[in-house]
């Protein structure tokens, strides 16, 4: 697990949330590490269009799944997403904001700080 991990702004990282419980290791943290291919590292608070954006690329974020101890989102829950679907979902118009202080500097070899910046909560 990345211990001592930094955010974008150069700063140690912050939670992103407790409840629900988020991040690669659902430690409450967007950490990540080599074993993590999506690169779950951007904290964003999720907004619906973006919770739809993500149910019709096949990633369903909604639906309670028990077995993984994962009650399902709603609007306003933070979550580490994956950078690649914030990105695409950053194309396609529809990126929910995101906690500067709790995402993890690997994203900025998927996307810029300016981007970022523009979509700051």
């Amino acid at each position: 697990m990345a211990h001592n991990a930094l955010n974008v702004l150069g700063t140690a990282l912050v939670p992103c949330s407790y409840d629900p419980l988020t991040g690669y290791y659902r430690d409450g943290c967007c950490n990540t590490d080599k074993h993590d291919h999506g690169s779950h590292v951007i904290c964003a608070k999720v907004t619906q269009p973006f919770l739809e954006f993500s149910l019709a690329r096949g990633n369903d974020l909604v639906t309670p799944k028990p077995e993984y101890r994962f009650a399902g989102l709603k609007a306003g829950d933070r979550w580490c997403l994956c950078a690649l679907r914030w990105k695409e979902a950053l194309d396609a118009g529809v990126a929910p904001p995101v906690v500067l202080e709790s995402t993890h500097v690997k994203v900025l070899e998927f996307v810029t700080m300016e981007q970022l910046q523009q979509h700051q909560l």
